[in-house]
């Protein structure tokens, strides 16, 4: 079976080849670009429908099918990233990520944000001063249980 390292490879290559923005194959998928994204990165897996489309929509080989479908290992370096998009984000959860804390359980109690029921969009709001970058995260409120 392909590999989803490999598979990635292979989509950024046909990404590039066919000249397709990510909005264009999540749209021939079916699904929201940064699940799209995320799933073409190997962080999702994918159901049988939309990894069809995607093999068509980036002419992928009949091979790829069960890698995009396979359940994937979801793990990253733990490393502070330099890249200076993805550092702010660490910057972000660091500076804000107690009171984030902080007003989640005021407002729903002792439970965490769920990542698996969960939803991400990136919007861009035009602004005379310079276009902001809007990040909404829609995530289930999972209370701690008691036993």
């Amino acid at each position: 079976m392909m590999t989803k390292e490999a598979l990635t490879a292979l989509i950024l290559d046909k990404k590039e080849a066919l000249a397709l923005s990510w909005e264009a194959i999540a749209s021939g998928m079916g699904l929201s670009p940064v699940f799209a994204i995320s799933a073409c990165l190997g962080m999702n897996s994918l159901k049988e429908e939309p990894a069809k489309k995607l093999v068509t929509v980036l002419e992928l080989p009949p091979e790829a099918l069960p890698a995009l479908m396979a359940c994937p290992t979801k793990t990253w370096d733990k490393a502070i990233p330099t890249d200076p998009l993805i550092y702010r984000f660490y910057e972000v959860i660091g500076v804000y990520g107690p009171t984030i804390k902080t007003l989640i359980h005021e407002k729903f109690g002792d439970g965490i944000m769920s990542a698996i029921d969960f939803s991400l969009h990136i919007d861009k709001e035009p602004n005379p001063a310079g276009d902001r970058v809007v990040v909404t995260m829609n995530g289930k409120f999972l209370p701690y249980k008691s036993w």
